[in-house]
This record gives structure tokens, sequence and C-alpha cells, in this order.
């Protein structure tokens, strides 16, 4: 079984997101970039799959500028087999990267494609269920427990309620959750073996895909500065406070 796993290439988590001060956009000049933690823990389990001898080939997907081939290289030397890198300068929004995906998917065959429930850049969370009904597959979303047995996948996945158990068949597609797994750290021989592990090269072009925005952003603002807390010594001081200085009651 082949394994595909879309990864996107966005500002590290630890790194305090800044506006344009044109408010044109997110400050991305000299501020570091890094994997979507949602598709490293993707990456880590399909490279747990192939070591558990249910799938042969893990092939990571990377879509956007010449820079993506460094989140590939990532995903490569965490234990990836091969990438495909889809070379695009242009804003690529949910549908565009899954009628892209969904390009690559016919291309490559693959029975089980897993993603990331979201980027931590845009938080959209559509990409995934765009791609499965796009290819009209299975899907499951927000898994923190897989099982593939078979043709089935069987996922658990967090709701109000609980714990939701889910059978899918494959080909399937599927968006991962947090708790589902730690992605591994990259040893320093891994590293030096992913650089001789083949990127092919694809344009939107190639796949004969429109990624034309369908969207315009017009602003973006960094959110108001909350204002300090204050302690009160009573019921009543807490009660007038609400009623004078925050005007909710």
């Amino acid at each position: 079984m082949k394994v595909l796993v879309p990864v996107k290439r966005v500002v590290d988590y630890n790194v305090k997101i800044r506006v344009k001060a044109d408010g044109s956009g997110v400050d991305i000049a000299n501020v570091k970039m890094s994997m979507n933690p949602f598709d490293e823990i993707a990456n880590e389990q399909a490279i747990r799959l192939k070591e558990a001898g249910t799938a042969e080939e893990v092939v990571a997907v990377s879509l956007g500028g010449p820079k993506c081939q460094e989140t590939l290289r990532t995903a490569l030397a965490m234990g990836a087999d091969r990438a495909i890198h889809v070379e695009s300068e242009a804003e690529l929004q949910p549908l565009a990267v899954a009628k892209l995906l969904k390009a690559v998917v016919e291309k490559e065959r693959p029975r089980l494609v897993i993603l990331g429930k979201q980027a931590i850049d845009d938080d959209s969370n559509q990409t995934a269920q765009m791609l499965a009904a796009l290819l009209g597959w299975s899907q499951a979303t927000f898994v923190s427990k897989l099982t593939i047995d078979g043709d089935e996948a069987r996922c658990s996945r967090e709701v109000d309620e609980g714990i939701e158990k889910l059978e899918v068949t494959l080909p399937a597609i599927l968006s991962v959750d947090l708790r589902l797994n730690e992605p591994r750290y990259a040893s320093l021989p891994n590293i030096m073996k992913a650089k001789k592990k083949p990127i092919d090269k694809l344009t939107p072009e190639d796949l004969g895909v429109d990624v034309t925005p369908r969207l315009v952003y017009t602003r973006f603002e960094e959110p108001p500065k909350r204002k300090a807390g204050v302690r009160v010594a009573s019921v009543d001081e807490l009660v007038d406070k609400l009623k004078t200085e925050a005007g909710v009651l």
C-alpha cells in the first residue's frame, strides 16, 4: 500500500506572528519556517505504518514556492521514501490545494492519504474534506487513533460526548489530530540520507489545475490588546464593576 502525505511549510509555531505595517498580510521576512505540526503527525503515522509492514511506500508532497523543498527534506529525513514538489508562487487556497492533491493522487494512485486536520497559518480545516469530496473517497477527520485492517481503517476521534469510533473503507482520506502520536526527531544520518532521496517537480499547469484565488483578503489586523485583570474584594464590588465598567449587566 502506498501512503501519500501532504506537508505544508508554515511559520514556526514558536514564532510570534506580526502583521505588515500596511495590513496587507503576515510578515514572514526573516521568520523561521517549519513543517505544519499536524502534518508532522501525519508523516509520522505514515512512517509507522510502513515500519509495521502495512504500507510499502510513503510519498510526501508539498505545494508552494522553492523553499518548500526544505519541508520535504524534513519529511524525507523522518523516513518518507520520496517526495513531490508542486511548485507555485500563487496564493494557494484550500480548494486549489485540494484540486492539486486530487491530480497528484490520480497520478500516484495511493490507497491512503493522511494529512493534518488543519494548517496553523490559516486554520481553514477544509482541504481534507474537499479532497475526499473531489475524489469520492471515504474520509475520517480529527483521527486520534488509527488501525489498518485489510481494506478497512479503524479510526477513533474525540468529540464533545467522548470518543467516536469509525470504520472507513480504503481508499480513504484521513486528517489527524494532535493525540495520534509524537513525531520523531530526524537523526543526523537520516538528514544526510534525505539529501539523496528524489524530489519530483511538477507545476499546476502540468496537473491541469487552475489555482487562481477565489477569495480576496482586504486587510489583516492584530487582535486588540486585552486589559489586565483586577481582583475584587467582594461580590458586590464585582457586580458594580460589571455594571459600571464592563457594561454587561
